[in-house]
């Protein structure tokens, strides 16, 4: 999402304040880039006149093509090449010995080394003050728990499974309990994750709108067994009921993010003349209070207060779910401690019954701390159960992370790379809609090995698959996240050629990935092995710029929502 000017790109505003960390300078002409080598943070090359200075341990892969100028995730422009350049001594350990199959990571969450437990309780007792990173053992009651991500202060007993911190291990007396694939791969998860067959039963419904055949025989009342009264209720059986929040949204939905701000598409202006192609509208977005606390400051062009919620209330009452987002590219929020969490909640709470808002939105990037480890992490998703908790089952929840921090998980585990997995993962049963943003980073590795282009119909739906079959981190080596449901997934994408910086899609690159989704039609070279007519649609920044483009992005995305199962 962007502010008051183009996305930048991820990285280059997220770790240019540990570029120099540690550093002894020395002057020396920087070596050409090279594909095939492997760079650690902070090391200085020159490419195409100017010098870059690697911001992540990666490997440059012969034929990826991540040269620097193309990869500001990667690396750091530093200008023109002088001829001598700073160079950082690196504070981590290099890794010119990972060979391509094995993935670099700066913080490898799942191949920490537990300490092997045998008979007894020999790992630490576990402490409620004491912070645990993935992989840490413990032992609580007579039982051994490892860590899947960091936590602090969750009780090991009644913080295992589905979307918790802790693996129970099994009691001390029972010889080697944890390795290190039982711990990170969570069994216990594996019945949730099975909820596809309750989807199939909503769908079923459909046919019982076909009772014309029953109402046949029984001539004489033709006029009363008229059809129309059995067919009216169908729209509001179509979404399945088991989607949180979701109500009155159709089937297949179009979200767009209005932006309470001036840009250079226009200024901000009323909700109430927002088209009603869209189904979801996101306002963009609530800023930081401090300590927790969470504000929304209304621009001016967007009419009165009082006026905009009667807007959002109008829009509401044409069932269309209108929620407020966190984050964006300069946005942020502090959640470090328990009391921050308890200042998020009343906050929103308080913003949420006020302006008639449906939800909220997750799109936090690392400027709100959301890397592997960070605390924000369990405190986000308590966070947000409690917020729920407080509004009732109508609470709606959507989140839009940049595509490194979710599918970037399957190459490399750790710091922004893959963070967002665990934040989905324990807020998957109160998830309404999650639509990944594939645009303003370049492309990502699909889970057969293939490199795949933003802007794309494998992109969409190859990210897209990744989350609804789920995929392991590390190259298929580490952590298992399980998948969504169809209906929970989207894709996001921008909504013309100047509202982002890369990751443009036409209109047909929307059409067909929607249709090889639910279809198996107009697929790229990556095709599911079953469709998925229960896909829920796309999300698009926003709906500023496509008011300002004419329309050209919500007309044809609304149409082609339309023509799926």
């Amino acid at each position: 999402m962007q502010h008051t000017k183009h996305r930048a790109s991820l990285m280059t505003r997220v770790l240019a304040a540990v570029v120099m960390a540690g550093g002894i300078m020395a002057a020396h002409a920087a070596p050409a880039w090279q594909e095939g080598t492997t760079y650690t943070v902070g090391t200085v090359v020159t490419y195409n006149g100017h010098d870059y200075q690697a911001l992540v341990a990666h490997t440059a892969y012969v034929g990826a093509g991540w040269t620097p100028s193309s990869t500001p995730t990667l690396w750091k422009d530093l200008g023109v090449t002088t001829g001598t350049t700073p160079t950082a001594t690196p504070t981590s350990t290099p890794v010119p010995t990972v060979t391509p199959t094995t993935p670099v990571t700066s913080i490898p969450l799942p191949t920490v080394t537990p300490t092997t437990v045998t008979g007894g309780c020999t790992a630490a007792a576990w402490s409620s003050s004491t912070a645990y990173n993935g992989g840490a053992q413990v032992s609580y009651n007579g039982r051994n728990y490892t860590a899947k991500w960091w936590t602090q202060g969750n009780v090991p007993s009644s913080s295992t499974g589905d979307g918790q911190p802790w693996n129970d291990a099994g009691p001390c007396a029972g010889g080697p309990t944890a390795t290190p694939k039982p711990t990170v791969t969570p069994t216990p998860e594996i019945p949730p994750v099975t909820p596809t067959p309750t989807i199939k039963p909503t769908v079923t419904p459909i046919p019982s709108v076909t009772p014309t055949p029953t109402n046949k025989p029984t001539v004489t009342p033709t006029p009363t067994a008229t059809p129309t009264p059995v067919v009216t209720p169908t729209p509001t059986t179509v979404p399945p009921t088991t989607v949180p929040g979701t109500g009155t949204l159709p089937k297949h939905a179009l979200v767009g993010y209005w932006h309470n701000f001036t840009n250079p598409a226009g200024d901000t202006f009323p909700v109430s003349q927002i088209s009603d192609d869209w189904d979801v509208i996101v306002i963009a977005f609530a800023d930081n209070a401090g300590n927790g606390n969470v504000a929304f400051n209304l621009d001016s062009h967007a009419g009165s207060e009082a006026q905009f919620i009667a807007d959002v209330a109008a829009k509401k009452a044409k069932g269309k779910k209108v929620v407020l987002s966190l984050g964006g590219q300069d946005g942020s929020i502090t959640l470090n401690t328990a009391s921050d969490v308890t200042n998020f909640v009343n906050s929103l709470y308080g913003i949420l019954t006020k302006y008639g808002f449906d939800g909220i939105d997750l799109d936090l990037e690392s400027g709100s701390g959301v890397s592997s480890g960070a605390p924000i992490i369990n405190n986000l998703i308590t966070g947000v159960k409690q917020l729920k908790a407080k509004i009732g089952p109508s609470f709606y929840l959507s989140m839009a992370p940049e595509h490194p921090y979710v599918q970037g998980g399957y190459i490399s585990y750790g710091s922004i790379w893959g963070a967002y997995l665990p934040i989905i993962d324990g807020l998957r049963d109160d998830l309404s809609i999650l639509h990944v943003q594939y645009y303003n980073n370049g492309g990502f590795t699909y889970t057969n090995g293939a490199m795949v282009n933003e802007g794309t119909v494998d992109a969409l739906v190859g990210g897209s698959l990744m989350l609804i079959e789920g995929f392991k981190v590390n190259y298929g080596t580490g952590w298992e996240f399980k998948g969504l449901r169809p209906d929970q997934v989207a894709f996001g994408v921008p909504s013309g050629s100047q509202s982002a910086g890369r990751g443009f899609v036409t209109a047909q690159v929307v059409s067909d990935s929607l249709n090889c989704l639910t279809k198996l039609q107009g697929c790229g070279s990556i095709k599911p092995a079953k469709a998925y007519p229960d896909y829920r649609g796309v999300m698009t920044w926003s709906i500023n710029w496509d008011k300002h483009d004419g329309y050209n992005f919500s007309k044809p995305a609304a149409a082609a929502l339309k023509t799926l199962p």
